[in-house]
């Protein structure tokens, strides 16, 4: 095997894949997003990567050639975003032909240009059951017809030593004669809210510190009235009646457990509360539950950062994934 395997990570977001990737190993050839403030962050935290701030669409394939140059790629990673679940399979319309999932085809037809031994591809888990499985098949189908073996299952990042229990179904494909593989679970007890989130330094709402990203939102006073009810672990049940939200998400006016792993973490965490300090967490402390480290640092505003968290492949998940690579790697 290689001394350095090769990656491309399309759609880098903040890095998180990226991280996972670096962390074993792996040389960095290029990566590509469209968000400014995504590749603010990405910038600052790879500055010695060549980041592509583009529309994936307007990338040719004689553009990708180039930015690979003679390279020899092992692996493209990456998540494509989608909005296409309520419309495909509804109307006759297959999932990959809908405009709105044009970033899959996009994936592919990279894999296509760069030819790697592998690609993984992560997305949200609902995928893999949509349309009775017909979306699944189609993606695969796909991929098959430019001569890859693929195989997908849904992992939960709480496996890897991710203090978040996120479920994400990931394909990973080969050009090459083997067994696909996909990591095994790797602990033996799942990382609490409490166990990663204790040593910060308490904040009340609106309050600064002094490391990276750990800044208080500033919450309204009717908001802080109504959370002050709510007991660790708790929701909405436990705010009196007069003053109870009558409507709104269920993930709202929660606390998170403290002896659990934290709920999955999106790009909104604002009405869910940390769980003995009334405040919502941090973007570094939702970076925290991602399992970024503390020297990982966001750019952007404070939305911006995060969507940046909550978009992100926990970095601890993507090692998992980087290690089959190498395992598979080994057999070429």
């Amino acid at each position: 095997m290689k001394d350095k395997l090769k990656y491309i990570d399309l759609f880098s977001g903040s890095g998180g894949f990226s991280l996972g990737f670096e962390n074993k190993g792996f040389q960095n050839i290029f990566a590509i997003d469209i968000e400014p403030s995504f590749c603010e962050t990405y910038k600052y935290n790879f500055p010695k990567h060549k980041l592509i701030k583009k529309n994936i669409c307007e990338l040719s394939d004689s553009e990708i050639s180039y930015h690979k140059e003679f390279e020899e790629i092992d692996v493209v990673i990456g998540g494509p975003p989608c909005q296409g679940f309520s419309m495909a399979g509804n109307i006759g319309r297959k999932f990959i032909d809908d405009p709105r999932n044009k970033l899959f085809k996009e994936f592919i037809r990279v894999v296509k240009v760069v030819k790697p031994n592998f690609f993984v591809m992560e997305n949200v888990a609902r995928l893999y059951n949509h349309n009775k499985g017909e979306t699944r098949k189609e993606i695969i189908n796909d991929f098959q017809n430019i001569g890859y073996k693929v195989e997908c299952k849904i992992l939960n990042s709480a496996d890897y030593g991710v203090p978040q229990v996120r479920k994400r179904v990931i394909f990973i494909g080969t050009k090459l004669k083997q067994e696909i593989l996909f990591p095994k679970k790797s602990v033996k007890k799942y990382l609490t809210v409490k166990e990663v989130l204790d040593n910060y330094p308490p904040l009340d709402s609106g309050e600064e510190s002094a490391i990276p990203n750990h800044i208080a939102m500033n919450h309204s006073g009717q908001m802080l009235e109504k959370m002050k009810y709510v007991k660790d672990g708790g929701n909405r049940a436990e705010i009196p009646v007069i003053l109870r939200p009558k409507s709104g998400d269920i993930r709202k006016y929660i606390r998170y457990k403290s002896d659990e792993p934290s709920v999955c973490v999106t790009g909104d965490m604002r009405k869910i509360f940390h769980y003995e300090q009334n405040r919502a967490l941090t973007v570094r402390e939702l970076a925290t539950l991602q399992s970024y480290p503390d020297d990982f640092v966001f750019k952007g505003t404070k939305i911006s950062q995060q969507q940046q968290v909550g978009n992100s492949v926990p970095p601890k998940m993507a090692e998992a994934i980087a290690e089959i690579i190498i395992k598979m790697s080994k057999n070429v």
